[in-house]
């Protein structure tokens, strides 16, 4: 992608998250970067092509994120025995990393906070905000868990006692002014949930 595409697509995802994006045209996008509307087509077609871009920037930064940790990707009867080969550790390590992820990489925090903003508004994002923040991250959680204890009857309570904070603190963090106390009491829940499902689970 070219300097100039980043600018626009960076530029427009930043409009998006302050104004939401039924209040950012094009217009507003281009005069942002000291830039005709003309100039901006030559690089995407439209703005629904911008925020396509977008969506394509958010899936390859989630699958490189999920490689990275080494976490399983697909559906379970695919990578169901990646999901029991899965370390307590790499759980813990992955959760912060997903926490400084939606808060802290300019990108991916823009995008939950367009989301967020716009999930009332619109069935699109309302579906992608479930995707990305609610049912989906929920869900996955429990995929996990009931392979990781081999107890799948308890496996979505389980992740909604791991998840309701995490999702509660992410709210939290934007209006913080002591971002790092935050980032410590995230650490602190999941080193202390993860922990005690693992002893739970030896028992």
């Amino acid at each position: 992608m070219t300097d100039t595409k980043e600018n626009i697509l960076n530029t427009a995802l930043d409009l998006f998250a302050r104004n939401g994006y039924e209040a950012v045209s094009v217009s507003i996008i281009a005069g942002e970067l000291g830039m005709t509307k003309g100039a901006l087509y030559k690089h995407y077609k439209n703005k629904r092509d911008i925020f396509d871009s977008i969506i394509e920037r958010m899936k390859k930064m989630d699958y490189e994120g999920a490689k990275e940790y080494e976490m399983p990707e697909g559906n379970m009867e695919e990578v169901a025995e990646e999901y029991r080969q899965t370390s307590w550790e790499q759980i813990k390590s992955y959760s912060k990393a997903q926490f400084r992820y939606w808060t802290e990489v300019e990108f991916s925090a823009n995008f939950r906070k367009l989301l967020t903003l716009e999930q009332y508004h619109n069935e699109e994002m309302s579906q992608l905000y479930q995707q990305y923040l609610g049912s989906g991250p929920l869900m996955y959680m429990a995929d996990i868990f009931g392979e990781l204890t081999g107890n799948k009857s308890d496996a979505v309570q389980t992740a909604l006692e791991f998840f309701g904070p995490f999702f509660l603190l992410l709210s939290i963090y934007d209006s913080e002014e002591d971002k790092e106390k935050v980032l410590e009491t995230v650490d602190r829940h999941i080193d202390s949930f993860v922990e005690r499902l693992e002893i739970k689970n030896q028992k």
